[in-house]
């Protein structure tokens, strides 16, 4: 059964089961109608009702404030929010996606996160996942963002494990509205232009309102040569000589070992090329020269954070027929460009050639005349074909900087009804169907085909003048075929020796096609079934369908990995579900002493996957009001996450890891206990020690790690459990009605979670227990060539319904507002204190296996929290912004594997924001302000440590790595 089959007969059962849940209403339901309704974190229709879970709410106000192009930036001020996966600054090197925003719940991932729109799901931004992006929501569009932070799963469906983030675009808006607004960093970069254009206004006779945004945003490029902290390659120097008290100490230059000029091997001998252009020998090849001959900066090309262009558009609108009908509708359109830059792309001999050598003496006895004369003398048979043969790698600055341009255009429609239920009084309906879809189309460059390099290697002489142009000592390639198509010979000895033709014939553009297409359809029903003392027993029941289905297709050459680059093969795939839910809230007891208010509410949510079957997830709780000054809340509930269709269907799908601890290195022929015996079965390894004495790696050794990022059909659902606990305390004494606070506790713990194993996990499990489920996953290098023999070359990583993933903590907010005219001052300021301190946070792998603890490392520290004060004067408003982020350690697998004893790790970090605004009249205001205040630097979180950000030389999603940022803006309304 294809997938509109199912959703045609699925969508008749919706339909049936609507119609009986219609029918099956009793006649005692409440009378009278709702006079508002509010999104409370429930599907319930009340003008009253509370959040059983800690809801916090992202005002316009909040917004303003931020100032920001993006959502994004605004909800990671948000303590609750993680490290996102996704940023301008830290997805230069993602191979699509980049540029894209996401955000990321209680660090639980971003696929736990629901975004939904107005309460209702919205398409993904991210090819093959649930995650939305951020860059296609327009700022200014938004009333204000709910922040549901709990098991969410039963009311509002699957990936609400974490929570969710509930988006409500400005309705019922009359007028013209129109912000511009600049911004550039201290250093000249990064520059920002933001304009928008809202109008809105009623039509017949205030029956019908339809708001219509344009927006336009152009957020410039920052490179890594323009910041100090990361213009030069450097490395830990820490995980270099391995002493913890040297993890943030810099060694810098650690330069790039693939330089311009070529490095090569031959007979055992290093040889390159110095600033003159003279062939060399002798040279270290560890990389850390800082002559300009031997080494190659690699952040000289780098990008913090990704150029991004944005076109919005969004619209919605309403019309009233009648009491009973009410018909609505919401669009938008993102158009986003990004770019992508980094270095030239660095050639290897084994990128090119099987037996990951070049033989440069024919079979005939001849030599390839390409290859300069002391390095043929100097060449050996090193792979026993009885032919001299050559090592090399090359930095390919000829062909030009790597990198890539993204269109990404999103569309979302939908289309409702709602309004009462005629006959049924005091119920209501809401009926809606909605299409979405996101589509990339990106061109990259940089890449070579290895094929073609391959016979722009193979040169001979022209002595027969094949090409007749009359000379007869010119090189040409040998292959005809491959003349025929352009064929240059390939000079790799020294600097700007590849001709433009060469460069132009080994060039090999990339092209990367993707699409994410959603149809959602649901039919809502909520009232009163009855009245009992304490009050109304209130009821929501629904079905919805889903359907989901995307695709990722990268050209021919990146699919196979002949452009020397990451194997990525196509990634296909569809699902559908079809859900039921039931939510209740019921009244027990109320206006009684030490009981104001007592209910009791449960929801519980079936859904049928074409992909894993039925799932379940349900939540219980209440609420308890015993005086009017406080109010506590408790649920309980159960989420579920069915696999999305990168995790089943993914193809292996080439990576490059960074931050692995080989556990051979350091293996002699004798010793190493269990660990030694494992490593020395493998024959590589064992050629690695008779050279050594014990098992050395390389610079491009520890940098070459690749591997396949495996998808699994087989995977099944997750399944989290959570607790939630708080209370809410409003004084009604007049000394403190101007203060609330919020105090809730969470837990979450996600049993068969969806993840990719770790590789350093595959790595232990292989050669400390010689688990060969996991030995299978690893091969390393059998000679010496490019890398070392015993190197290791590959380490796939599946996925699996793993093991498990935990969380709990604190969450606190503090709200005052204070009259200075009180104490003889003029002006109000009004305090908001959000603070997070998480109890404990971590993995387990797989069953069985050692808690990896997440707690308190960086991009994800235990403590968390964000200052707004605000200072307003007639027309003057001043808002001052605190961030501060908790002192984080490096990784402790990291710390296991180098033997660093106790935590590494930077301190607190504090960030300051300000803006100032002044509303010249009531149609015109006039803001400015600065981020980053004080220009404080990202924590040195340098390459060779977990957490780096390539080019940023930080963990760029936690800290800012643009440093202090000026803007001014002007809003003018009608």
């Amino acid at each position: 059964m294809d997938l509109r089959e199912t959703a045609i007969r699925r969508g008749l059962m919706a339909g049936a089961a609507i119609g009986v849940l219609i029918t099956a209403m009793p006649a005692a339901a409440q009378q009278g109608q709702v006079e508002e309704i509010v999104i409370t974190g429930s599907r319930i229709a009340s003008s009253n009702l509370n959040s059983p879970s800690p809801l916090q709410v992202v005002g316009g106000e909040d917004i303003d404030i931020a100032a920001s192009a993006t959502l994004q930036d605004v909800l990671l001020k948000n303590p609750t929010f993680g490290a996102p996966s996704i940023s301008r600054t830290n997805s230069n090197f993602q191979t699509a996606s980049a540029g894209a925003a996401t955000i990321n719940l209680r660090n639980l991932g971003v696929d736990r996160t629901l975004v939904l729109v107005n309460g209702r799901r919205f398409v993904s931004g991210i090819p093959g996942s649930a995650a939305v992006d951020l860059n296609t929501i327009p700022t200014q569009f938004i009333d204000r963002v709910e922040v549901l932070t709990g098991g969410a799963s039963a009311v509002y469906g699957s990936d609400a494990v974490a929570g969710v983030v509930n988006i409500i675009y400005k309705q019922d808006f009359e007028g013209i509205e129109a912000d511009a607004r600049y911004g550039i960093s201290e250093e000249g970069d990064g520059i920002e232009k933001d304009v928008s254009l809202m109008m809105g206004g009623n039509f017949d006779d205030n029956r019908g309102n339809i708001v219509g945004f344009l927006g336009y945003s152009n957020q410039g490029a920052v490179f890594s040569r323009n910041r100090d902290f990361a213009a030069v390659d450097q490395s830990s120097l820490g995980a270099l000589d391995g002493d913890p008290s040297h993890a943030f100490t810099v060694s810098r230059p650690y330069y790039s070992s693939y330089a311009p000029q070529g490095r090569f091997t031959a007979g055992g001998r290093n040889f390159t090329y110095d600033k003159n252009n003279n062939l060399i020998s002798g040279f270290s090849t560890n990389g850390t020269e800082t002559r300009a001959a031997d080494g190659f900066n690699r952040s000289d090309y780098r990008t913090i954070a990704i150029p991004t262009e944005r076109y919005l558009f969004a619209t919605q609108g309403d019309y009233e027929v009648n009491d009973n009908l009410r018909f609505f509708m919401e669009g938008t359109y993102a158009g986003t460009q990004t770019k992508t830059e980094m270095e030239p792309f660095g050639l290897a001999s084994d990128d090119i050639f099987p037996a990951t050598v070049w033989n440069i003496q024919n079979a005939d006895g001849s030599r390839n005349p390409l290859v300069p004369t002391a390095l043929y003398d100097a060449a050996t048979d090193t792979n026993g074909d009885g032919l001299k043969d050559l090592v090399f790698t090359r930095r390919l600055r000829e062909v030009g900087n790597r990198g890539n341009t993204a269109d990404r255009d999103t569309y979302r429609f939908l289309v409702g009804a709602d309004g009462d239920i005629p006959m049924v009084e005091g119920w209501r309906y809401e009926t809606y169907l909605g299409y979405g879809k996101t589509s990339e189309s990106q061109v990259s460059n940089g890449q070579v085909n290895v094929q073609s390099v391959r016979q722009a290697l193979d040169a001979v002489v022209d002595v027969n003048d094949i090409n007749s142009n009359g000379n007869r000592t010119e090189l040409i390639c040998r292959d005809a075929d491959a003349r025929a198509q352009g064929c240059h010979p390939i000079n790799l000895f020294g600097f700007g020796s590849i001709s433009p033709e060469a460069a132009k014939y080994i060039a090999a553009p990339g092209m990367l096609s993707t699409f994410t297409q959603q149809t959602i359809a649901g039919l809502n029903v909520t009232g009163d079934v009855v009245d009992l003392p304490a009050g109304a027993l209130g009821v929501a029941l629904g079905t919805e369908y889903r359907a989901e289905r995307s695709r990722s297709e990268f050209d021919a050459l990146q699919q196979s990995g002949l452009n020397a680059g990451n194997a990525i093969p196509a990634t296909r795939g569809d699902f559908d579900v079809f859900e039921g839910y039931a939510e209740t809230n019921v009244p027990i007891l109320a206006d009684l002493p030490f009981a104001k208010q007592l209910n009791l509410r449960g929801a519980v949510r079936f859904s049928d996957y074409s992909t894993i079957g039925t799932t379940t997830s349900w939540n219980i709780g209440g609420e308890w009001q015993p005086i009017d000054d406080i109010r506590f809340r408790v649920i309980r509930a159960q989420s579920v996450r069915a696999p999305n269709i990168s995790e089943l269907y993914s193809p292996p799908s080439q990576n490059y890891p960074t931050g692995l601890i080989d556990p051979c290195v350091g293996i002699g022929a004798t010793g190493g206990g269990v660990i030694g015996e494992n490593c020395r079965r493998d024959p590589g390894v064992l050629s690695n020690i008779a050279a050594n004495g014990k098992v050395t790696l390389t610079q491009s050794d520890v940098q070459g790690v690749s591997g396949f990022d495996l998808g699994n059909p087989n995977l099944s659902e997750e399944k989290g459990k959570s607790w939630t606990i708080g209370a809410v305390i409003t004084p009604t004494i007049e000394a403190l009605s101007a203060f609330s606070m919020t105090v809730d506790y969470f837990n979450v713990k996600i049993e068969d979670a969806i993840s990719a194993i770790p590789r350093q996990f595959i790595l232990d499990q292989c050669y400390r227990t010689n688990d060969q489920e996991y030995c299978k996953l690893i091969r390393r290098y059998q000679a010496f060539g490019v890398n070392s023999a015993g190197a290791i070359d590959e380490v796939d990583q599946p996925m699996a319904n793993a093991g498990s993933l935990a969380t709990s903590g604190l969450d606190i907010t503090l709200n005052h507002r204070l009259d200075l005219e009180d104490l003889g001052l003029a002006g109000q300021l009004n305090s908001r204190l959000s603070y997070t301190h998480v109890f404990k946070g971590y993995e387990i792998p797989l069953e069985g296996a050692a808690k990896d603890s997440f707690n308190g490392e960086i991009g994800t520290p235990r403590d968390k929290a964000a200052l707004n004060l605000i200072y307003g004067l007639d027309n003057l408003s001043v808002a001052w912004t605190s961030t501060w982020i908790g002192n984080s350690y490096l990784d402790n697998q990291f710390l296991a594997s180098m033997e660093w004893p106790g935590n590494v790790g930077v301190g607190n970090w504090f960030y300051h924001d300000v803006q100032v605004r002044y509303a010249a009249t009531e149609n015109f205001e006039l803001y400015a302000g600065a981020d980053n205040v004080f220009d404080k630097k990202p924590a040195p979180i340098l390459s060779n440590l977990p957490g780096n950000e390539t080019g940023t030389e930080t963990a760029s999603g936690t800290y800012d790595a643009i440093g202090r940022f000026f803007y001014a803006g002007v809003k003018v309304t009608f």
